[in-house]
């Protein structure tokens, strides 16, 4: 007999801003639910943006990673096609699939819902970024790919693969 859910965990329940906040990537990522939480089940980030964002193609061997766009627009690659995405649209990528995504819009801000919630890729983002001071995006600098790939290699949430496959500069 399946324990009721109040035993299995505690409801989760967030005012807007509320949640760890990281700096990451140029973004600011906020952790409505995370693995803990959720009993392993799945994490839930929100993800503010600025154009200009991109990751490098990679894959996440163990978990599916699923975008849906609140507000903005991306460019995102999947399995070696591309495509625009914009507020509505929803994107799920199973493990092993190649993907990266490029900021096209001023900004943009994403739910993103890694499952399951095993606690590597929070131990990723948590490696790879730094406490945000503020809710709001860190100054802009380059990619730091060298702390992100350190990050994928010590975690084994994420496989860079290569370079952003998006071509030259965009503005």
């Amino acid at each position: 007999m399946l324990a009721p859910a109040s035993e299995t965990r505690a409801p989760i329940a967030l005012d807007p801003g509320e949640g760890e906040a990281l700096w990451f990537n140029n973004d600011l990522l906020i952790f409505k639910a995370t693995g803990a939480q959720t009993g392993g089940a799945y994490l839930l980030v929100e993800e503010v943006a600025r154009r200009g964002k991109v990751t490098p193609l990679h894959t996440h061997p163990a978990e599916e990673e699923t975008f849906y766009v609140l507000d903005g627009e991306a460019l995102m690659h999947l399995d070696g096609k591309q495509r625009s995405v914009t507020a509505g649209c929803f994107v799920s990528v199973p493990p092993g699939v190649p993907h990266a995504y490029l900021v096209t819009s001023e900004t943009a801000r994403t739910l993103i819902l890694i499952t399951p919630g095993s606690g590597a890729m929070e131990d990723f983002f948590r490696a790879a970024g730094e406490p945000a001071d503020e809710r709001a995006l860190p100054a802009a600098g380059p990619l730091d790919i060298e702390r992100i790939g350190l990050a994928a290699q010590r975690t084994g949430a994420v496989a860079i693969l290569g370079p952003p496959p998006f071509g030259g500069p965009r503005a």
